[in-house]
């Protein structure tokens, strides 16, 4: 019984465990983000326009982060953008509690993700760097398993600070634990650059991703994706507050249940789908089945039962959808333009970040939630769509394998 659950773990090389672990801290104190919406409403007593336009700033800065991360990644190399981006973003969160006016906060939040993404892009090359090329998808895994194990420890925590202290434990908590996984990620982690392995072919006159037109199809498929996903670390926090009735700390324990089932689940059901020789693009379809469906669920009835049954839908949705989004974007890059492959790839969630919470916050202040989650599953067939379309491209074009 043992043996199958490690069994998806072997092979991983030791650097990917590493940063596994440094990406395990960081994310257990990413409990600022998840109650953003929440403590700009409830604390700071802002509209939902106004918190929409707060959120807007999150998103611009991020676009222009990870831009910025992949040029930096791709001149001076990973390992330096992930410590420089850790370390600055550690400082910038304990500072943010101490802004107060609505513009202030506004650059406060566009600061943060500026330093705080450009570790994106560089991470997808660090896993790369650091993994065979048969364990692509599993190391991807294995840093989502890291990153949703934290997510659930974050959110209870921060609920739990937030129900006992005040919202000012979130950002102290989160800052130092940014620093840290830079500590951490120095004493651990071997510097190295991302270059040529010796089981790759050097592919000669390289394209630009902006001009890769079946991967700008798959990014604007993947923007419409974070575009809703993202709904619920934003619109949806408020729709349990508002409509179901959730305080602070059972919000925080409802998106804790996603990040733990994710640890539990994902790895096994990944490589279960690889063993299987699964499609990516068909797995991302079915994974957007399930996401829409979480959508159409919350119309239902307000009830903590349907809340938990979307969260479910959701969650596993994630599972199928993501970690072969990333594999597809890695094994599409070229050598040489990984840092820029890799950046438009995050760029399609940074802008997300930009229009997703804003038009999210401004459909429920304008036309209620009924309207906005059904806006929301209408725009996941759209993504399930340029999805089929993109297979269709790529099998008439026969090269690659999905």
């Amino acid at each position: 019984m043992l043996a199958k659950f490690t069994a998806p773990y072997k092979g991983l090389s030791k650097e990917i465990w590493y940063l596994a672990l440094i990406t395990l801290v960081n994310r257990a104190g990413a409990m600022v983000v998840p109650f953003l919406s929440l403590y700009l409403t409830k604390y700071m007593d802002y509209s939902l326009t106004q918190v929409g336009w707060v959120m807007t700033s999150f998103g611009v800065g991020s676009v222009f982060g990870v831009w910025i991360g992949g040029k930096l990644t791709d001149k001076i190399g990973f390992y330096r953008v992930m410590v420089l981006s850790l370390s600055f973003a550690g400082l910038v969160l304990i500072s943010l509690q101490f802004l107060h006016t609505f513009w202030l906060l506004c650059g406060g939040v566009f600061l943060l993700t500026f330093v705080a993404d450009g570790f994106r892009p560089a991470i997808y090359v660090a896993i790369d760097a650091y993994s065979k090329p048969e364990n692509k998808t599993r190391s991807v895994t294995l840093i989502r398993l890291a990153i949703n194990l934290g997510f659930s420890v974050g959110p209870a925590l921060g609920g739990f600070l937030i129900a006992n202290l005040s919202y000012a434990g979130l950002f102290w908590v989160d800052g130092i634990t940014c620093i840290l996984a830079t500590i951490l990620m120095v004493r651990l982690l071997r510097y190295k650059t991302a270059g040529k392995k010796p089981e790759e072919v050097l592919i000669k006159n390289l394209k630009s991703p902006y001009t890769d037109g079946p991967y700008l199809l798959f990014i604007f498929s993947m923007f419409l994706i974070g575009f809703t996903f993202l709904q619920y670390f934003s619109t949806i926090p408020l729709f349990y507050n508002q409509k179901i009735g959730l305080d602070e700390q059972h919000i925080g324990w409802l998106l804790a249940l996603n990040g733990f089932l994710i640890f539990t689940l994902e790895m096994p059901m990944v490589s279960y789908l690889e063993r299987k020789k699964s499609k990516a693009i068909k797995v991302m379809i079915q994974g957007l089945i399930l996401l829409a469906v979480s959508f159409i669920v919350l119309n239902t009835i307000d009830l903590v039962g349907v809340a938990i049954m979307g969260m479910l839908f959701m969650t596993f949705g994630e599972m199928l959808a993501f970690p072969f989004s990333n594999t597809f974007a890695m094994n599409r890059s070229k050598l040489g333009q990984q840092g820029a492959y890799m950046a438009l790839y995050s760029m399609s969630f940074s802008f997300a970040h930009i229009l997703g919470p804003n038009i999210g916050l401004q459909l429920t202040a304008h036309y209620g939630y009924y309207v906005t989650w059904s806006v929301m599953a209408g725009l996941i067939v759209l993504s399930g769509m340029c999805l089929l379309l993109l297979n269709k491209i790529l099998k008439k074009q026969n090269k690659l394998k999905l």
